[in-house]
């Protein structure tokens, strides 16, 4: 196995492979930061990072099931009913039996969830701006474009 340390950055290269120049990588950081920042600024809201997409989904549309949700959010069933448990422990959520399908359960927001919405928001948009510091508007709208297309070769992956 061939190990190469990169001059001066301290990272190392293994087999030709350098993670400063995997996309996956970067993204992958790059959601990390969202996260923090996110977390930091969510946290006397009420809801944490994890949870902020299923609240994006039910704002648009209330009364989901949580098969709709896993659609949407694109997360694994296990990690959605976590989730949902966690948001019905902290009051965000309720689950209501489905009206014609027994086995479903619809997903509504509760009071506190819906009054969040533009707090929440605002603290998503906050530190998406936070991560393009110091880009020009059309390096931040290049940059979305290329990922917009890297996700479009993913999802046939």
């Amino acid at each position: 196995m061939m190990i190469v340390l990169l001059r001066n950055t301290g990272i190392l290269a293994i087999m030709g492979f350098n993670r400063l120049d995997s996309a996956a990588y970067l993204a992958s950081q790059m959601a990390k930061g969202f996260a923090r920042s996110l977390q930091q600024r969510a946290a006397g809201l009420g809801f944490s990072p994890g949870q902020f997409p299923i609240l994006i989904e039910l704002w648009s549309e209330d009364g989901l099931t949580q098969k709709q949700l896993l659609e949407r959010v694109d997360i694994e069933q296990a990690t959605m009913a976590n989730t949902l448990s966690r948001m019905e422990r902290d009051g965000l959520v309720e689950r209501r039996p489905h009206p014609s399908d027994k086995r479903a359960q619809l997903v509504f927001l509760t009071g506190k969830a819906s009054a969040m919405q533009t707090e929440a928001v605002e603290a998503a948009m906050a530190a998406d701006k936070e991560l393009f510091r110091g880009f020009r508007t059309f390096e931040r709208e290049l940059l979305l474009e290329y990922i917009r297309r890297i996700l479009e070769n993913a999802k046939h992956l």
